[in-house]
Formats: C-alpha cells, structure tokens, sequence
C-alpha cells in the first residue's frame, strides 16, 4: 500500500561486461570488476572456441543477482576491406578461412586433409607428372 510506493526501486544491474581472460581454457577465469574463475565458455553453433589468456570478451550474466556467469564473446579483429555478410575465421600463428561475398574462399596456413577430396564433383588424382615411368 502506501508503504510499497514509499520504497525505492532496485539499482539496476549490467547484465553482460567486458573482462580479460586470466585463465584460459574451457573453464575461464575473467576479471571484469572482480576476478570469477570456472567461468563456461559458450559460442555459436558448430564452432569451436577457447578464449587465450589476457583476451577482452564479453560476459553474459544471468539468474538472480547476476551471479551464474558465462564468456561468450571477444573482441573481433576483421581484415581490412571485410564486406558485410562476409566470414572471417581466424586462429594462433596466421592461420584463417575467409568466405568472401563473390564465392572465393581464401585459406591461410598449412592445410591438412582427411578423407576423400573432390575437385568439381570429381575425385581428386593428384598429378604423376613428371615421376619416373610416365
């Protein structure tokens, strides 16, 4: 009743912070206003990622109080030129897939395959040129 509207709302509270990783792994330790450890570490479907140590992502918080916490997110690095509706995956050491708006896919790095490899809808022979006996 009248004491109800007598008491003053609840502080309003961030529901997601930027951090630095300082622990990296599947279970992350973040410091955003103060350091949380065994944090979880979700993403988008189908991919698979591990945030490095001293790396700025984004933390989601949920629950009452905001106390169950997750990484979600880190800060992007697009090449220079990236187009919208463009992907760019990239990893340690250089490597990268990029799928470009005109259909090119650029590979960086070494490339390892596993399995079978078609070349337009055909199974790929690699070349005997120049070997003895042909």
């Amino acid at each position: 009743m009248w004491l109800s509207r007598q008491m003053k709302p609840a502080m309003p509270t961030a529901d997601a912070d930027l951090g630095v990783t300082t622990i990296a792994g599947e279970q992350a330790g973040v410091v955003t206003r103060g350091e949380v450890r065994a944090l979880p570490v979700y993403g988008p479907g189908g991919y698979a990622w591990l945030p490095e140590n001293g790396m700025a992502v984004l933390v989601i918080k949920g629950g009452p109080g905001g106390e169950e916490q997750c990484v979600t997110a880190a800060r992007q690095s697009a090449p220079a030129g990236m187009q919208p509706g463009e992907v760019y995956l990239y990893g340690p050491g250089g490597n990268a897939v990029y799928l470009r708006r005109n259909g090119t896919i650029e590979l960086r790095g070494s490339i390892a395959i596993e399995g079978s490899l078609s070349v337009n809808g055909e199974p790929y022979k690699p070349c005997t040129c120049g070997t003895e006996g042909t």
